[in-house]
């Protein structure tokens, strides 16, 4: 039956120092004994170490109380339901521990969540299952008859592999006037019997002689092996051979070359010829496990290396030689040859990692252990001294624990998923041996993700570019936000911004895919109405609690050709594009006859006009110009030349696809004298309407500049109060006019990009202006010498007022 190993006073102050490593430990930890017999049982219970350390039985299950053992069949186990340790299997002493005089077993103990080890030593009590036994059942010396009493035999020893007190505690010799037994103790529960001659031998009286040796060891009841000893008794050879020394002495270093000498021995016989050569051999006690490390050379005496010689299993060897002679009786004189073996650093250090958990959550506060790392070195003193490190440029550390040779893996600073999503943590274990050993053990830690990244968007702002009468409820655009985190907290969702306070009526017109982020509008745009827009776009992922972030998108609408020419001039009274002019019949080649003027709402190339006759009554008589709209003459009038001339113009844009309308002008050809006095009263009604028409101009000029005014100072505070906006690049629509006075309208709108302002007009590509390619004809850069036209605004406006008149 088990029991648990406590002496008097050491007990008192193990529970002492026991229940202060629970109190100051972060880690908590405990060392306990028990004993427990060799042979018992599988099951047999060795003790109630839950119990004895004071561990709720409730817990047990939950917390995974077990014992770590890196054996795949362990020894003990313990039960979870009432914290027994016991027997998994049946042990043997002797194999377990051979000849040791205290066989421990040391056995570890983990409990998780906190993480607590407990350290238990069994105690594998011996039984007396093994008798004393000698190596073979019958023994012959042979000893000549002029041996003097006193002379030594050393007899082959009894071997029992149990220890202490059920191993060989005495021997016995069966009653022989000639002889006597003396036993020699080495130790180790070795005794070596030895035969003492006590009296004379006499050949011819007794010529051999039958004694029995017996081998008893402690245990109760005792038990006894036996061997028989023939003694032949020889004739004279009266000098037997004499070591130079009783011990010798040697050292050596494990791992030797096979073949090296470890040292030779020497011994001397005075007797001549055959009686006095000396041969060498091993005693009759060496074990088979010398023999196959060492040979000893049966003529020279040089014991020399036969096998690897291992520190690790054995630090010392006390080996027996013999030296004896050629005689028909020969001599045999026992020497001993201790050899000591030299530790040499050739066992790596050893890493066992246990508790290891692979993944942590990247918010996981620094000083939070992963791993708990053993290291094991065989070799002995400072090549058994083994340091561990990891990398110092990672983040992860070792931390020492109560026990030299356990460390904690912890991480040292905070860790982020999306910088490092694991870590390749290579553990170094390196002793202080000369040359150092070293080995290494890889354990990837991974990261799990949390919700702290917001999703960002590939662009911002975006800029939208969208052409006029576009379709309902098709899409538009599409933004793209991506976010860093993984799973759930990397799904982003998307809406629009409305903001009740805003006055931003557009956003009502726009819808979006909250998966895709596909933009639609919900109505068709014109150009003419509208010239750009901005709205917000919130990107929302679904983690908890989620994440946003938000993005401007700048919407420009370009211009399509949509709008025919509008003819402004002739319009009669009636609204008809139809005018009638009077022409002296007198009028030279060349002469201006009148001029069509026309406007179009669009830009660029499509709302730049030219002119054509669609229909003329005599085409040698009137020309028109293509792009200014002057209709003159092209010969002078003849006799036979028709007094009614009609004209058709053809006004179209440069779109895609042209649009157009006509005009129709009527010339009368006139005398001179009937010219000149329709001039007069034209001229008498042109200075009436000039006198009104003076005082609308002069408030409408006034309205204008004030207009104007207020709207520079109006732009300059808005600009100034609000962030910088890249819809800005586009400036308000303004209309430009030929100031040559040919009379073709235009819009203009001007944005600017970097170093260069650019501005799309309509029919004239004028003020100093160049076609930039692939900006389908309708683009221009403004030069810095063209900075001027903002400042011409005024005049331009008035111009157009005149030709209007």
């Amino acid at each position: 039956m088990a029991k648990i190993w406590r002496q008097t006073g050491w007990f008192s102050w193990w529970m002492v120092a026991y229940i202060m490593a629970l109190f100051f430990c972060e880690d908590a930890w405990a060392q306990i004994r028990y004993s427990v017999q060799e042979e018992v049982n599988k099951g047999t219970v060795v003790g109630n170490i839950a119990k004895d350390l004071g561990i709720d039985l409730t817990v047990l299950t939950e917390r995974r109380f077990r014992v770590v053992s890196g054996l795949k069949d362990p020894l003990f186990q313990i039960s979870q339901n009432d914290g027994v340790l016991y027997l998994n299997q049946k042990i043997d002493r002797e194999e377990l521990c051979d000849k040791e005089s205290v066989c421990l077993v040391n056995l570890k103990t983990v409990m998780e969540n906190p993480l607590e080890v407990h350290y238990v030593e069994i105690e594998i009590v011996d039984v007396n299952d093994h008798s004393p036994r000698f190596p073979e059942e019958e023994s012959r010396l042979e000893i000549v008859e002029s041996a003097v009493p006193g002379v030594r035999f050393q007899l082959q020893a009894a071997r029992d592999l149990d220890v202490g007190i059920n191993s060989i505690q005495s021997y016995k010799l069966s009653q022989n006037e000639h002889f006597r037994l003396e036993v020699k103790d080495r130790g180790k529960d070795s005794k070596i019997p030895f035969l003492i001659l006590q009296k004379q031998l006499d050949r011819e009286t007794i010529k051999r002689h039958f004694l029995l040796l017996t081998a008893s060891d402690g245990g109760k009841p005792p038990q006894i092996g036996a061997m028989n000893i023939t003694v032949d008794v020889l004739d004279v050879n009266d000098n037997m051979p004499i070591f130079t020394k009783d011990v010798y002495s040697a050292s050596i270093h494990e791992n030797i070359p096979v073949g090296n000498v470890v040292i030779r021995v020497n011994a001397t016989d005075l007797d001549d010829g055959a009686n006095g050569e000396v041969v060498y051999s091993f005693g009759s006690n060496i074990n088979n496990k010398i023999r196959n490390l060492f040979d000893l050379n049966e003529i020279t005496g040089e014991l020399t290396v036969k096998g690897l010689i291992d520190y690790e299993e054995n630090n010392l060897f006390e080996i027996d030689v013999q030296a004896s002679d050629k005689g028909v009786v020969p001599w045999r004189a026992d020497s001993s040859v201790i050899v000591k073996v030299i530790d040499v650093n050739d066992n790596p250090p050893e890493i066992e990692v246990t508790s290891f958990s692979s993944t942590i959550n990247e918010d996981s506060r620094p000083g939070t252990v992963v791993a708990l790392i053993q290291l094991h070195d065989s070799d002995s003193d400072l090549n058994g001294k083994v340091v561990c490190s990891i990398e110092e440029n990672i983040s992860f550390k070792l931390v020492t624990t109560a026990q030299d040779t356990v460390y904690s893996l912890v991480n040292k600073a905070q860790l982020d998923r999306e910088v490092q999503s694991q870590y390749n943590v290579i553990i170094m274990a390196r002793d202080s041996g000369h040359p150092p050993l070293s080995s290494q053990k890889n354990i990837t830690v991974h990261l799990s993700d949390i919700n702290d990244n917001s999703p960002q968007f590939l662009q911002s702002p975006y800029f939208c570019y969208l052409s006029e009468n576009n379709f309902p409820g098709s899409p538009i655009f599409s933004v793209t936000a991506v976010d860093r985190d993984q799973n759930e907290n990397a799904v982003v969702t998307y809406h629009i911004w409305k903001d009740i306070n805003s006055r931003n009526e557009f956003v009502s017109y726009l819808n979006i895919n909250p998966d895709s982020g596909d933009i639609y509008a919900l109505k068709s745009f014109d150009f003419e109405t509208m010239k750009t827009f901005q709205f917000q776009v919130v990107a929302k992922d679904s983690g908890t609690p989620s994440l946003s972030s938000n993005v401007t998108v700048n919407v420009f609408i370009l211009d399509q050709n949509d709008n025919a020419p509008l003819i402004l001039s002739p319009v009669s009274t009636n609204g008809s594009t139809e005018g009638v002019v009077e022409l002296s019949r007198n009028a030279n080649a060349g002469h201006l006859v009148t001029k069509v003027r026309a406007y179009d709402p669009d830009i660029g190339y499509n709302g730049w006009l030219s002119f054509s006759l669609q229909q003329v009554t005599d085409p040698s008589l009137f020309g028109l110009e293509r792009y200014t709209g002057e209709i003159r003459t092209l010969r002078p009038f003849i006799e036979t030349d028709k007094v009614t001339h009609k004209l058709v113009v053809l006004v179209k844009d440069n779109g895609n696809i042209s649009l157009s309308a006509t005009a129709t002008i009527v010339i009368n050809a006139v005398e001179a004298k009937e010219a000149f006095a329709s001039s007069d009263v034209k001229r008498s009604v042109k200075k009436e309407e000039e006198n009104n028409i003076t005082l609308y101009l002069m408030i409408s000029l006034g309205s204008v500049s004030a207009l104007f005014v207020f709207s520079i100072i109006g732009l300059i505070v808005m600009q100034c109060s609000k962030p910088p906006d890249y819809s800005s690049k586009y400036s308000r629509d303004s209309n430009c006019i030929d100031t040559s006075g040919n009379g073709t309208l235009c819009h203009s709108i001007q944005y600017r990009s970097g170093e260069k302002r650019y501005m799309l007009v309509g029919p004239r590509m004028s003020i100093g202006s160049t076609i930039v390619p692939g900006s389908n004809g309708n683009t221009l850069v403004v030069h810095e010498h063209s900075k001027r036209f903002s400042g011409e605004n005024l005049s331009l406006h008035r111009l157009h007022h005149k030709d209007m008149i």
